[in-house]
């Protein structure tokens, strides 16, 4: 029986609309990919790039998931352990080294400012930040992946609605930590960003190795 027009729009904003608010509540969770845009944003650091790299990685990956990758992905879980060492590896660095830009001084911190990081190191990190983290793969493939599946015919209207919330999101993200860059004038300021962006990089790439 062939449903009407009516029908179909219902169902198809009804998807739309689950997979904006899931999408949502994934991805707005605090994480090393958010936490990075967040800096970088403050720091006004090529945020565009950074912004279309996150969002444009995630909506290939709701892809995806919707697709069936995520099956793929739950057969392999060598390659989520890899993920994890990888990544919770490469975050705790980062870590790290925002602790060590926070424990020096002023004039060391403002040396740093004027010798920003080029165009392709800064989407460089947001990529490994992105493609290295196996809670990208837990959440956005496997989970969203299986949550679409739910929505039979509409599940590429659900993963619309999820990649939505995903260009939203960075977008406000990236650009809304702009209007802080004001705030952030003082060397101070710039240390206290990093000391809580070290501890929250180290233990979630500590979190990431300790679940394997």
């Amino acid at each position: 029986m062939r449903c009407s027009y009516g029908e179909f729009m219902t169902t198809f904003l009804g998807a739309a609309a689950a997979g904006l608010g899931t999408g949502a509540g994934l991805i707005v969770a605090i994480g090393p990919q958010n936490v990075y845009v967040l800096q970088q944003g403050v720091r006004r650091t090529h945020t565009a790039a950074i912004v279309a790299v996150c969002a444009i990685s995630d909506l290939a990956l709701i892809i995806a998931g919707v697709a069936g990758l995520g099956a793929l992905v739950a057969a392999h879980p060598d390659l989520v352990t890899a993920a994890k060492l990888l990544g919770g590896a490469y975050v705790i660095v980062l870590g790290v080294l925002a602790a060590r830009r926070s424990s020096r001084g002023a004039a060391a911190i403002e040396a740093a400012a004027a010798q920003p990081m080029s165009r392709w190191t800064a989407i460089g990190t947001a990529l490994v930040l992105t493609w290295l983290n196996p809670h990208v793969y837990l959440d956005t493939v496997l989970t969203l992946g299986a949550i679409a599946s739910g929505h039979g015919d509409g599940r590429w209207a659900f993963a619309a609605g999820a990649g939505l919330a995903s260009v939203l999101w960075f977008a406000a993200l990236g650009h809304g930590a702009g209007r802080l860059s004001g705030f952030f004038s003082s060397p101070r300021a710039w240390r206290a960003l990093d000391a809580v962006v070290a501890v929250i990089m180290i233990a979630l790439g500590a979190a990431l190795i300790l679940s394997i």
